[in-house]
């Protein structure tokens, strides 16, 4: 699923397109494309789009009638900007048009686990936002971002490390691929308690998170195959610098053992047996005769 360095590649890619276009046509191709909600896609015809957002994985176009046409990649999501007269691909969901251009924005999903839907602009602490996404938190690229509090709010979970790092409430935009580099990069295992680590340690893993998707986005993002790919249709090239994800077998970077992969929350998870040391099993207590 694309995290936070692919979204924000899109996003930034789209901005360079969609700001101040009047949308003209909207044709959606498939059902399961769009989320119910009181305003359709359609309704949208002839607003205008202020500007392209986004919160963690999420993101958003801003119209001229203080709503939004909010979208995920799910899975397998792409948002395209091609010209009109370019073939349309069979995996295809949404199109939307625009008065007066030659290029036209294309949603375009194979799995059709990604989303477009029409919300309101709420108010909230940190700006005007859709109320589907007022729950998500900051993440560590949005300048309302508190370090602080995100140490906080993570301490406060008793539950495994990488779990809480995959709880949008607490940080956003962090996903499978960079929590296990961050984990592997703060020579901490996945299942670790997040009260067994100090704030130290955790302000330590949410720097390094931010320093790999940082990092990730300088490249593109990570395209594993040709499902994560930009406005452009070209993929991103993170991958080859991955330490952890995907490295099953391999030897770590750091020590050479072999990184190893653990089934975790309907997920996998990799690491390094040696620089990530598991956590103490607590054993059942001696019957006592």
């Amino acid at each position: 699923m694309p995290e936070l360095p692919e979204v924000e590649t899109v996003r930034r890619g789209l901005t360079k397109f969609l700001p101040g276009k009047k949308i003209e046509q909207v044709v959606v191709l498939h059902p399961r494309a769009t989320r119910k909600s009181l305003v359709s896609l359609s309704d949208c015809v002839g607003a205008r789009i202020d500007s392209v957002n986004r919160r963690g994985k999420f993101l958003w176009f801003t119209l001229d009638n203080n709503r939004a046409i909010v979208g995920h990649l799910g899975m397998s999501g792409q948002m395209l900007v091609q010209k009109t007269s370019d073939p349309i691909s069979s995996h295809a969901r949404v199109l939307i048009r625009f008065a007066g251009s030659f290029n036209e924005f294309r949603f375009i999903d194979q799995r059709t686990f990604g989303w477009l839907s029409v919300d309101t602009l709420v108010d909230s602490e940190f700006g005007p936002i859709p109320e589907s996404c007022a729950h998500i938190a900051p993440d560590p690229f949005d300048e309302q971002f508190d370090l602080d509090t995100a140490i906080e709010r993570l301490a406060n979970r008793n539950t495994e490390i990488k779990r809480a790092l995959l709880n949008q409430e607490i940080i956003s935009g962090i996903g499978n691929i960079y929590a296990d580099e961050a984990l592997w990069l703060s020579k901490i295992h996945p299942e670790r308690k997040v009260e067994n680590l100090n704030s130290v340690e955790l302000k330590a893993l949410i720097r390094n998170a931010t320093k790999v998707m940082r990092k990730s986005l300088k490249s593109g993002g990570t395209s594993f195959d040709d499902l994560y790919i930009d406005v452009n249709g070209e993929s991103g090239y993170y991958e080859i610098s991955l330490k952890a994800y995907g490295r099953e077998g391999e030897p770590c970077a750091r020590c050479k053992k072999r990184i190893r992969r653990i089934a975790f929350a309907n997920r996998s998870s990799h690491y390094c047996p040696n620089c990530q040391r598991a956590p103490r099993r607590r054993g059942k207590p001696p019957t006592s005769h």
